[in-house]
């Protein structure tokens, strides 16, 4: 069995800021097909505001903090082989490739069609959508 973590708000479309995000959809796939879908909490940048977040000298979403920041964020996703948001820093992307979740950026809007595109081996990623 594998799992998909689609990163989103309403549970409808897909978020365009994987670190403001509230939730995980994470939907469990059997034979190219969904066989379960449950939402996770996540953790974001609302939860880190009192916390350092950018460190001198660091590009956005690098350093200690954010090396902190991300294992929070992705913990509850860690059963996950899949992440597709529609955007997301470079440190958070990087945080997930390194940690066996393979981060996908799509252009598509809605969580039902970027899951139908993943299964049928049309998504797209784009990395441009990185920031």
């Amino acid at each position: 069995m594998a799992r998909i973590a689609v990163v989103t708000d309403d549970h409808q479309t897909v978020s365009a800021h994987f670190g403001r995000a509230s939730f995980y959809d994470v939907f469990s796939i059997e034979d190219g097909k969904v066989t379960a879908r449950e939402t996770r909490s996540k953790s974001g940048h609302d939860q880190f505001a009192s916390e350092p977040h950018e460190e001198p000298g660091q590009p956005h979403g690098l350093g200690p903090a954010a090396e902190d920041h991300h294992t929070r964020m992705v913990g509850v996703i860690r059963d996950c082989q899949v992440m597709i948001g529609r955007g997301m820093g470079r440190g958070a992307y990087d945080f997930l490739s390194r940690n066996g979740i393979r981060p996908i950026l799509t252009d598509i809007l809605g969580i039902e069609e970027a899951i139908q595109a993943y299964l049928t081996g049309n998504l797209a990623d784009h990395p441009e959508r990185l920031h």
